[in-house]
């Protein structure tokens, strides 16, 4: 799947450098996945949130960082949606979120 936009994760790691490694081991295997569904999501990363078909969070480093992205599984692109802190993360409704923060 094509990730849209790794400079969103990066820009994150550099200020929160405890999740680099989990958060490039993410990217690396999202970019070589073909996910058709959220099943095949959930098969690879059990403790991920299917939030509706085509938004899932993502738990990084034990949960103490959530990822959000959307998915269009015709087109086997990603986008990044929202990367924060747990607490960050309860303070958004992630259904909604279109971009980082807004």
């Amino acid at each position: 799947m094509r990730v849209i936009a790794k400079k969103i994760l990066r820009e994150f790691w550099e200020k929160h450098n405890d999740c680099e490694q989990q958060l490039k081991s993410w990217f690396k295997e999202a970019s070589v996945a073909e996910w058709k569904n959220a099943h095949d999501i959930k098969s690879e990363y059990p403790s991920a949130s299917i939030l509706n078909d085509q938004r899932i969070v993502f738990n990084i480093k034990g949960n103490h960082y959530r990822l959000i992205v959307k998915l269009n599984y015709d087109y086997q692109m990603i986008w990044i949606r929202f990367i924060g802190t747990h607490a960050e993360y309860d303070k958004i409704d992630a259904n909604e979120i279109k971009k980082n923060g807004n």
